[in-house]
């Protein structure tokens, strides 16, 4: 038999990550308007809206993480980083930006969005922090000699 050592030569094939992020916009935009949705297994159609753009945020996460790391995945390590101190104080400034827009929304624009969405904003904001602190301390105080 023939083998095409060209073939497995190829550089990797880059994953899909346009069809996430459309269809995850598609589904945030829902959450806005036109509010498509059904009342689902727990009979409130207001309560699917919400689990439908938190579906959407998490396509766009998946496309992001895709386009950005050009590898399938959902947690970026160290190693994917070109620059980890930079990287991890940018990541640090927009995990304080999602920490200030949940206190935002969740006091001043409480009238104005779903009540789950200051939390939501604080969960990401958080989760964005300890990352960041993660990889500080690791090239830091924490790193390995």
């Amino acid at each position: 038999m023939d083998v095409d050592v060209a073939m497995a030569m190829k550089e990797p094939k880059t994953p899909e990550w346009k069809s996430f992020g459309i269809l995850g916009f598609i589904l945030v935009l829902n959450t806005f308007y036109p509010k498509f949705s059904f009342p689902g297994p727990w009979d409130s159609k207001s309560f699917t809206i919400g689990v439908l753009g938190l579906v959407g945020l998490s396509f766009i996460y998946i496309s992001w993480y895709r386009f950005t790391f050009n590898r399938k995945g959902l947690i970026p390590w160290m190693d994917n980083f070109k620059n980890p101190s930079k990287s991890s104080k940018i990541e640090l400034s927009i995990g304080l930006l999602f920490i200030f827009a949940a206190w935002f929304i969740g006091n001043i624009m409480q009238n104005n969005f779903p009540d789950p969405t200051g939390l939501i904003l604080a969960l990401i904001g958080a989760l964005l922090i300890l990352h960041s602190t993660y990889i500080l301390l690791s090239i830091g105080p924490l790193k390995d000699d």
